[in-house]
């Protein structure tokens, strides 16, 4: 027999049980500083028991507020942007929010201008674009989004409020670390240039690598991809002169391990390789591969409280870069006829 559903506790059997007034404890729940520290606590006491949520849309009628966050994405299949929204998405729950998301690529092949007005139409109080293409920026430049807007990427913007992992940074550590070891020709395998995170990692590899004083040789333009990684490397039939790759992602790094070791080139006896991001399989890869580690909780998190404070008005938090960590493992050595 089909058994109907417990009743959804209200706000009504809330001020009951705490003995106040039904305003009251929408006060407690829009942090009113009308309430005494006593009640407030009573009345959560009671919202924790009964375990009580208060309606969504009411409470959006009854403030004016929706406590949404678009999020628009300019590609949700690679493993830095999912991981971004993801963290954003658990640092609005707990800040209270909602977090509505879109693709530009991936949705119906939506125009950044149709994916803002969609986001708009839902009422968001703040947007936020991960993962930017420059065309996609660009083009939301020319848009009176009529919110806060927050573009994750590494270079400030008179247009619009930024957070970012630090790019810069990670390039230095990556280059440094194979400069140490004695490499003094690398390849870097970069991500498109059309990326911001790609095009800020391939300036800070170019200024790097002449600051060292190695060989200057042009980079090779890939889509983050293992397949396009995979595909490079197995059209190496000989030796190349470089003796290490800097591959613009992980999964770029995985694609070319594969490929030298089709074609019988070792890592790292023969060439070393560094990813960027450390995906959670990266330690696995055989041999392991040593990498720039993220932080994208961090990087979500952070993202959060600025939009938060944006929005409510308040002092935006000074903008710092998100700290990034060479992770060392086996897929780096010094170069070959320097053991």
């Amino acid at each position: 027999m089909a058994t109907t559903p417990p009743e959804r506790p209200n706000i009504r059997q809330v001020a009951t049980r705490a003995g106040v007034s039904p305003m009251t404890v929408s006060r407690v729940l829009n942090d009113s500083p009308k309430v005494l520290p006593d009640t407030r606590q009573r009345v959560l006491e009671v919202i924790h028991e009964l375990g009580y949520r208060p309606n969504a849309v009411a409470r959006a009628l009854a403030t004016q507020r929706t406590r949404r966050i678009g999020v628009l994405m300019d590609s949700v299949g690679e493993y830095g942007p999912t991981s971004t929204l993801n963290s954003i998405e658990l640092a609005a729950r707990q800040a209270g929010y909602t977090v509505t998301s879109i693709s530009i690529r991936d949705e119906a092949h939506l125009t950044p201008e149709e994916s803002v007005a969609h986001l708009t139409d839902q009422g968001v109080e703040a947007l936020c674009i991960v993962a930017p293409r420059s065309s996609s920026v660009s083009a939301i430049r020319k848009i009176d989004v009529g919110v806060p807007v927050l573009v994750v990427k590494a270079e400030r913007d008179p247009a619009f409020l930024t957070v970012s992992v630090d790019q810069h940074l990670g390039t230095l550590l990556a280059v440094d670390h194979l400069a140490a070891l004695g490499h003094t020709d690398i390849l870097h395998l970069a991500g498109p240039l059309d990326w911001l995170d790609a095009r800020s990692r391939e300036r800070a590899f170019h200024a790097r690598a002449q600051s060292w004083g190695m060989r200057e040789r042009p980079i090779v333009v890939g889509d983050w991809t293992s397949d396009f990684g995979y595909e490079f490397a197995r059209e190496l039939t000989t030796l190349p002169e470089y003796t290490a790759i800097f591959a613009g992602n992980d999964e770029m790094a995985l694609g070319v391990i594969h490929g030298l070791h089709e074609n019988g080139i070792r890592v790292p006896e023969d060439i070393s390789v560094v990813g960027f991001d450390d995906l959670p399989m990266s330690r696995h890869f055989l041999p392991p591969l040593t990498t720039i580690r993220q932080d994208f909780h961090a990087l979500g998190l952070t993202a959060m409280q600025v939009l938060q404070a944006a929005i409510e008005g308040r002092p935006i938090p000074q903008r710092t870069k998100i700290p990034v960590e060479l992770v060392v493992r086996a897929s780096s050595a010094p170069p070959r006829g320097a053991r």
